[in-house]
């Protein structure tokens, strides 16, 4: 199936920069909607844009690495509708049809790519609806569409699944119309409505767009089943501050190289300040998140991503307790608590890491109330931090090598309770 993007405004409010190619959390609008596209099997993709951005559209497509073709509007003011005209001889059968300048969640694209028709909202949360183009249905097809209705069902999401047999009505109307907008050609069609509500969809028009829809992204992008408590619901709200600033001025591995840096910066410290130690400690561990929420964010998720986090976590966690053993001393009873601890700490990781390679899935998502055990890593850098604070170093061992321990002893009793179920 192909798509045909509309993209031949000239986006005065945003500076005359092509509204399509504009970065979202890290990626091109236009990028984020046909990769998400291309994933629910859309193989080609049509650009029709004006002269002036065409050779902006050509170079993304080439860098992309995306399947399509661009097309010239000579006559942009002649409406999008014309710019759909444009792309008759390039299409047949079912298509999909988008505003360039529309973000849509992978939800929404995953539930829009199989309705029919024009897909409106029935109940916008993301959109001014001033500022939308509202939908009156009649018999589950469009009897008017305009921004200044006063009566309607829903709104126009700027996502349409049609077939060739739209082109008759445009090219009806531009032969007989100087200006021919998408509005026209749905009200004459009287296109099928599909209803989508609940999912995330903007128009980006505005900076202050932009932000809005930078803001979901990253709100967006947080792991969730594999958080524990401390990142739920503290560390999670200082992270996705910082990723909003970050998201489109440094890439995931970077953001994962200064967090395993600050780590390492915090086991030092600990020498000097054990006190501060723990406090940068706690920071390494808010960064943490950091770099997995600009990779979600920004469509750049890779298994190496992840890998080389993990790996770098370990270092991080073994450098900072073993420092922090160091300076504290004492007796073998002591050791004793800190190999344990810091064993355990290396245990609680490979012991969820362990059975994904087993068993190909996340552990986490497969047994929801492994989500609620005690002794995940953010649990234990804040545990951590508080007792250095406390002055409790020795009592800190004990109880990291004892919540440790224990958690992996119910991982495994609901691993195997989960198999007898």
């Amino acid at each position: 199936m192909k798509a045909v993007i509309l993209a031949a405004g000239f986006g005065r409010r945003m500076g005359e920069k092509p509204k399509g190619l504009l970065k979202v959390g890290g990626r091109e609008i236009i990028y984020r909607n046909m990769k998400l596209m291309e994933e629910n099997g859309v193989d080609e993709f049509i650009i029709v844009t004006n002269r002036q951005y065409e050779g902006n559209f050509k170079d993304f497509l080439k860098k992309s690495g995306f399947k399509g073709k661009v097309l010239v509007n000579e006559d942009p003011e002649r409406g999008n509708g014309y710019s759909l005209h444009i792309a008759k001889e390039h299409v047949d059968g079912k298509f999909v049809l988008l505003m360039s300048d529309h973000i849509f969640s992978k939800e929404f694209l995953e539930a829009a790519i199989t309705r029919e028709g024009a897909i409106i909202d029935g109940n916008p949360e993301f959109v001014d609806i001033r500022e939308a183009t509202k939908v009156k249905v009649e018999n589950g097809s469009v009897a008017d569409i305009g921004k200044g209705l006063e009566e309607w069902d829903g709104v126009d999401t700027g996502f349409f699944i049609l077939d060739e047999n739209i082109f008759r009505v445009a090219e009806e109307l531009v032969t007989k119309k100087e200006r021919v907008g998408m509005s026209d050609i749905v009200r004459k069609a009287k296109l099928k409505v599909s209803y989508i509500s609940g999912l995330f969809w903007m128009d980006i028009d505005t900076p202050e767009d932009l932000k809005r829809a930078r803001h979901f992204l990253i709100r967006n992008s947080i792991k969730g089943a594999g958080d524990g408590f401390i990142s739920r619901y503290f560390n999670r709200k200082i992270s996705t501050r910082i990723s909003e600033l970050l998201v489109e001025r440094i890439t995931p591995n970077q953001m994962t190289v200064i967090t395993f840096a600050m780590g390492i910066l915090s086991a030092f410290v600990v020498f000097f300040s054990p006190s501060l130690g723990g406090v940068l400690y706690q920071i390494s561990s808010i960064l943490d998140g950091v770099d997995g929420e600009i990779a979600r964010a920004s469509m750049r998720t890779s298994r190496f991503g992840g890998y080389l986090d993990s790996i770098m976590d370990r270092y991080v966690d073994f450098a900072f307790l073993l420092s922090l053993a160091v300076v504290h001393g004492g007796a073998t009873s002591f050791w004793i608590w800190t190999l344990l601890a810091i064993f355990g700490s290396f245990m609680v990781s490979y012991s969820t890491e362990r059975y994904k390679a087993a068993y190909g899935k996340d552990v986490y998502k497969r047994i929801p109330k492994m989500r609620y055990l005690i002794g995940k890593r953010d649990e234990r850098i804040f545990l951590t931090m508080i007792m250095i604070l406390a002055g409790w170093v020795y009592a800190l061992f004990v109880v990291l090598a004892l919540i440790t321990h224990l958690r992996v002893l119910a991982t495994i009793y609901l691993i195997k309770k989960n198999m007898e179920d």
